[in-house]
């Protein structure tokens, strides 16, 4: 079985936004990569849903483009897609909590560890880089 690997919110929208076109091409590289097969891309419902909202709102981009890409990931084999139940949210809080971390960061977290993802791809380093059993891999530092 190939590895699993966790996108964060900001890599999906580096990858199919134009505004930051370096940041553009690694992005886009690691989203061919899972349609490759060269490894499995996970996403959690969480980030889908801020995948969505951030690019309509704060990157602008058209409703119906986006739209399309978030159907596509959830349609796609290529893709698992991984939620949280009330459980997690009650251990997510705990987590914020114990490691001084933002909610919506330890809720991903915490959906990554029920479900056994240990790497995550992210530019936020700082947030899941304290929380034992999580690789954090920023593709932009090298």
């Amino acid at each position: 079985m190939k590895e699993s690997k966790f996108f964060d919110t900001n890599i999906l929208c580096y990858a199919y936004s134009t505004a930051e076109p370096k940041k553009r091409g690694v992005c886009k590289s690691l989203v061919e990569r899972v349609f490759n097969r060269e490894f499995k891309g996970v996403v959690s419902n969480q980030v889908l849903g801020e995948f969505f909202s951030a690019s309509t709102s704060k990157l602008l981009m058209p409703v119906e483009d986006v739209k399309t890409v978030v159907k596509y990931l959830i349609a796609s084999d290529k893709w698992q897609k991984v939620n949280y139940t009330y459980r997690t949210i009650e251990n997510a809080i705990s987590l914020s909590e114990q490691h001084k971390m933002p909610f919506w960061d330890t809720l991903i977290a915490q959906t990554m560890i029920e479900n056994g993802i240990t790497e995550i791809f992210t530019e936020n380093e700082k947030d899941f880089g304290g929380i034992p059993g999580i690789k954090v891999t920023n593709p932009f530092v090298r």
